[in-house]
Parts: structure tokens; sequence; C-alpha cells
């Protein structure tokens, strides 16, 4: 579909490039297949997306009804069950990375973060969750009441090590008691997770030559990775990694095959939790960026529709990837949703 102007729907400027999608996979679920972090199992199949619409300026179509939209599943054109507006409230978990790569920023992670809190709608709910060497802890439960989110965000403090795929799980249970819901996840670190980095040592060091380094790690097959997919995708939540220029591979002071290599993939996890919840990574190239893209992120949020369906094909657990397409009436104005999901 191609981008022209557009005037007949009202417009608002977005904040960052990238729109979303959410899909839920959603029903039927026993305890005991809610333990099973690595497989999605469901006994109706309810998939929800988080869209954006713009026009050729890049500018948010905001005034669209269910009727403007039309939803494809692996080229099958499917029936909408619910819609819901920009203006619908969001559940929000603001996960702040404590470890010790953040001390030194501490006072301005702590700003930026509140800052984030003006550009919120008065309904949206909003919880503060913290990680850092002693674990995953949360300083509020969901509130509307932004003075209680201000103190809980000033109380977020910490150092040592960086469990970050603990803290996304930890927030993902926390959204699950939201219900219904339009849920996301804004978190700011540098993605180096200490586990993880653990795992992908053992597996440079296997390597051979720096040729082989490069390959070395597969990013997407990391089970803690896809166990926060999962759940993302049950419940249809959105992830926003803010990502600190502490990971980032460009900026290491010494480029070592294996450290660069360890990096990468690190980034290339965090790209992958945007990418497959229908959210954007927000490169934070400096500390004076970070205010800015907080609130980036918060005008986002308000240009999005969501949007659900029941897939009309016989396949609520065929493993298999399923591809979605999502087109709105008006040819001159192009929809943004995640691309599909894993029936599992």
């Amino acid at each position: 579909m191609t981008l022209f102007s557009f005037t007949k729907a009202n417009t608002r400027p977005l904040a960052g490039p990238i729109f979303l999608v959410l899909m839920v996979l959603c029903a039927g679920l026993s305890s005991a297949q809610a333990q099973d972090d690595d497989t999605l199992r469901t006994e109706t199949t309810v998939v929800q997306l988080n869209v954006g619409v713009v026009n050729k300026q890049g500018r948010a179509i905001v005034n669209l009804s269910r009727n403007d939209f039309s939803i494809f599943e692996d080229g099958v054109k499917q029936t909408i069950q619910s819609f819901e507006p920009t203006e619908a409230p969001f559940s929000l978990v603001m996960l702040l990375d404590m470890s010790g790569s953040t001390v030194n920023f501490r006072q301005q992670v702590q700003a930026s973060a509140i800052r984030f809190l003006d550009a919120l709608k008065p309904e949206d709910r909003v919880a503060v969750v913290q990680f850092n060497g002693k674990g995953v802890k949360s300083l509020l439960g969901f509130s509307t009441d932004r003075r209680r989110v201000a103190y809980a965000i000033s109380l977020a403090t910490g150092a040592g090590s960086t469990p970050f795929y603990d803290a996304l799980k930890f927030s993902l249970r926390e959204l699950a008691k939201e219900g219904p819901r339009r849920k996301a996840i804004v978190v700011l670190t540098d993605g180096i997770d200490t586990d993880v980095r653990r795992l992908d040592t053992e597996a440079v060091s296997r390597a051979q030559t720096d040729a082989d380094i490069s390959t070395a790690i597969k990013p997407e097959a990391n089970p803690a990775l896809n166990a926060v997919l999962n759940e993302a995708a049950r419940q249809g939540v959105t992830i926003f990694p803010l990502a600190l220029p502490s990971g980032d591979p460009k900026r290491l002071p010494l480029p070592d095959p294996l450290i660069t290599a360890k990096y990468t993939a690190a980034r290339t996890r965090m790209q992958l939790l945007a990418d497959r919840t229908g959210g954007a990574v927000n490169e934070i190239n400096s500390l004076d960026q970070m205010a800015r893209i907080y609130v980036e992120v918060a005008a986002n949020l308000r240009t999005l529709y969501t949007v659900a369906y029941q897939p009309s094909g016989p396949h609520p657990r065929d493993g298999k990837w399923h591809e979605i397409r999502i087109e709105v009436t008006y040819p001159e104005l192009i929809a943004r949703t995640r691309p599909g999901y894993f029936a599992r």
C-alpha cells in the first residue's frame, strides 16, 4: 500500500516513526499450562492488535472507525470482533533498570520517567517496577494517582546485576491482573541480561574463528526471550524498550569480537521484543534525549487503535507462523501492526 497525503481525517503529529501491533492469544489456560513459559496454548484464539495509522507525512490519523479497518490472516479476510479507538486507556508498567550500569545517571532516569507521566491520559493506570542485583521489585501497583507514581519512581535504586527478562516476566504477571485492558511495558535498560549474557559467553567461547564468533549466538532462540514473547502475545502487551547507550555495541571502548557479539545479540533481542509485540526500540544516544524519548513513547500510545478478531482457520494450536495484514478504507493511508504470530 502506498502513502499519499490525506486531509479527510484529523491528524496528530507523530512523536516517533513506528506504530504498534498487539497480538493476544487468550482463553482457556489451565493453571498447569500457565506455568509453561515457552509454549502458548489456547482453546479459543483471539488475536488483538494495536494499530497505528499514518499518512504520507507520517502524521497519525486518530479519528477512524471500526468500519474503516480490514484484517487479513494468511491472506484470508477476518471478522473484527472488537474495536477500541485511540482514546481508550492503557495499563502500563514503567520498568526501570537499576543495575550497576545505570548508577551514574539515576537522577536523569527518574526525572525523565516522571516527565513521562505528564504525557499520559488521566485514565491510564501505571505501575512502577525496578530490577537490579537484588532481583525484581514492585514499587507501586497500578494507579491513576500521578503523585504516588512519581514518588514510587523517586524510590527506585540499586546496583549489581541485570535480571532483565525476569523483570519482564514479572511485569507481564502484574499486567495479567488488569483484565481486558490495553497493555504496554516501557522499559529503560541497556538490555544486557546477566543470565542470558552467561549463555552467550558459553556460545562464543566455542567459536574457532572470528567469523564463527559473529554467528555463534542465535538471539532469537533464547528461551527467556521466547517466554516473554509468548506471554506478551497471550495478553496483547506491547513492549517499548528505551535502549541506553551503555548497551550499544557500536559504543564499546574496546572492539573485542567476543564482547561485540554479546552486545549485538542483546540489542537484537531488544529489537525482537519490540517487533514481535508491535512496539519500537527507542535509541537513547545521549542522556539529554531521555526525557524527550519518554514523551515520544507516550505520544505514540495515544495514536493507537485496538482491533481484535478470532481467526477463521482451523489452527488454534498448529504451532505455525500466521501472517497478519491490516488495511484501512482510504488507500492513501497505511496501517502499521505486528507482522503475525505463532499459534501455540
